[in-house]
């Protein structure tokens, strides 16, 4: 069984059902079933015709809406490779990602124009392909197709790829860049079916509804709930982009069962000004990921919504459902991730990778059916994710208690969390260095009310030379995507550095904790 035969499979089962509801559109989109499928077939003629094939990247880029969907289940019945991109990054970023994943085809909301404009010059000229191009809506470019049109000429027969098995890839989702440009975890088809298992264990019944808030070229938008959603029939509600105010009467007026969300959001959600009138009696429950959800909220959402909440954890190349954190352990196991998933091993290393136990740090390692395969175009990271006996390393270091419970301590890697998304320092640090001013740096992320975590740039000047806060960071705008500019800027005298010469960014995360405190 391959993706792309899910929609088929559920038009047969129930083709008037409700199936997805796009918010974010003036008005709505509301599709059943069958017309979900037939989008799907519509597009996936249209990019066969095109000379899309098996194996072939189809990328995106575009905020949320069911197109990112009619896609994902185009490429699926192709043998394609869905490719979402991050619409955040820098479009020299993005033209980066292109020369290294070789899309053929872009779907892109009139938003990019002027960045997929920058990103076709520099790919024909790096690559000599010239990208098919779809927009969603405006004028377009002068060799683009506009979407509508594509669907509403191209036929809605079944497309199937004869020859796709379960360990073909389905889709490229990018994960932070350590060194800069982001890798490609490649997803199987094999890899979301058993996510899926993984997660309807978990309480997901034939007749919820499901509102995503999370984007969908992240692994959140596009595998925690909404494929499964597909399996069981169940409905899917999209917006463009996380709004408190739409959330919240969306939550009501759709009376939504199952909603997710990363702490921020929560945050967020209880600052709206409907948050006093909005009924969220329909919710069955809340998941909570990417931090953990501060006590005092999961209280205030309990005693003012009635509200149970799970919280779990979950990466780009496994899963993503790895851990879960059950409703009645929210607060007595607060902080904790929670415990393995069904098919999910977990387990606690020392750096010669011995194995430990209960309340011993070391790093996490996982195995099971729900890993990725490997990274896109990258043999060297592929091999060196995984061990011998074929754990992957996460680079979190962690530790169990004697109930199983799960614990994420630090990070071995530099990344931080801030609104849920992952920033990788050593990309930020990349970029400072190239302003003429900057002797030595450090990217750390401190605590932040809002965010959860802030990033600081702790920035030594070389002698003679001055230069203001703001102008640095301008100067990374202008190199970096918005999200990954850090919130601040700290000029230090010197650095902690240790015998070997690293930088202790652990004591400078440390310092300014401490003066925050203070």
């Amino acid at each position: 069984m391959y993706i792309g035969d899910y929609l088929a499979r559920r038009e047969l089962y129930s083709p008037n059902h409700l199936a997805i509801v796009d918010a974010g559109k003036t008005p709505q989109i509301r599709l059943t079933y069958r017309q979900f499928n037939q989008r799907a077939n519509r597009l996936a003629n249209w990019l066969r015709a095109n000379g899309v094939q098996k194996g072939d990247r189809v990328a995106i880029l575009a905020r949320d809406g069911v197109e990112h969907l009619d896609v994902f289940f185009a490429c699926s019945k192709l043998g394609a490779i869905h490719t979402a991109l991050n619409w955040r990054l820098h479009w020299r970023e993005q033209a980066d990602i292109f020369t290294k994943v070789t899309p053929l085809a872009l779907i892109h909301s009139d938003d990019f124009r002027s960045d997929v404009e920058q990103i076709a010059a520099q790919y024909l000229n790096s690559t000599g392909i010239h990208l098919k191009l779809l927009h969603l809506e405006g004028s377009g470019l002068p060799e683009s197709t506009a979407y509508q049109f594509a669907l509403d000429h191209s036929p809605d027969s079944p497309v199937t790829c004869e020859t796709l098995e379960a360990e073909d890839i389905a889709a490229l989702i990018f994960t932070g860049g350590t060194t800069g440009l982001p890798k490609a975890a490649q997803v199987s088809h094999r890899m979301i079916a058993w996510n899926t298992l993984n997660t309807v264990i978990h309480d997901v019944t034939h007749n919820d509804i499901y509102l995503n808030v999370f984007p969908m070229f992240h692994t959140g938008g596009l595998f925690v709930y909404t494929l499964p959603q597909v399996i069981f029939g169940g409905v899917t509600i999209l917006i463009r982009q996380f709004d408190p105010v739409q959330v919240l009467d969306l939550l009501q007026q759709e009376k939504v069962t199952i909603f997710a969300a990363v702490p921020t959001m929560y945050q967020m959600l209880t600052q709206a000004k409907n948050w006093p009138t909005a009924d969220l009696s329909s919710l069955r429950f809340c998941t909570s990921g990417g931090a953990p959800l501060p006590v005092p909220l999961v209280e205030q959402y309990t005693r003012e919504k009635g509200i149970r909440f799970k919280q779990g954890f979950g990466m780009t190349e496994f899963g993503p459902g790895i851990f879960a954190l059950a409703p009645e352990d929210a607060i007595s196991k607060a902080g904790s991730i929670g415990r393995p998933n069904f098919f999910v091993d977990a387990k606690i290393v020392d750096d010669q990778g011995v194995y430990l136990g209960p309340n011993q740090d070391g790093e996490l390692v996982l195995k099971g059916p729900s890993y990725c395969s490997g990274y896109f175009n990258d043999p060297q990271a592929s091999a060196a994710a995984v061990d011998e006996l074929g754990y992957f390393h996460t680079g979190d270091i962690a530790r169990y208690d004697e109930q199983g419970y799960f614990y994420i301590v630090d990070r071995k890697k530099d990344m931080f969390i801030s609104g849920g998304e992952n920033i990788y320092p050593a990309e930020i640090e990349k970029a400072l260095y190239q302003h003429p001013a900057v002797h030595m740096c450090a990217v750390i992320g401190v605590p932040d009310p809002k965010w959860g975590e802030a990033g600081k740039a702790c920035v030594v000047l070389k002698p003679g030379f001055q230069v203001e806060e703001q102008e640095l960071l301008d100067f990374l705008s202008q190199r970096l995507a918005k999200y990954k500019v850090p919130r601040s800027i700290a000029f230090l005298q010197s650095l902690p550095i240790s015998a070997a010469g690293k930088i202790l960014k652990r004591e400078l995360r440390q310092q300014f904790i401490q003066s925050t405190e203070d």
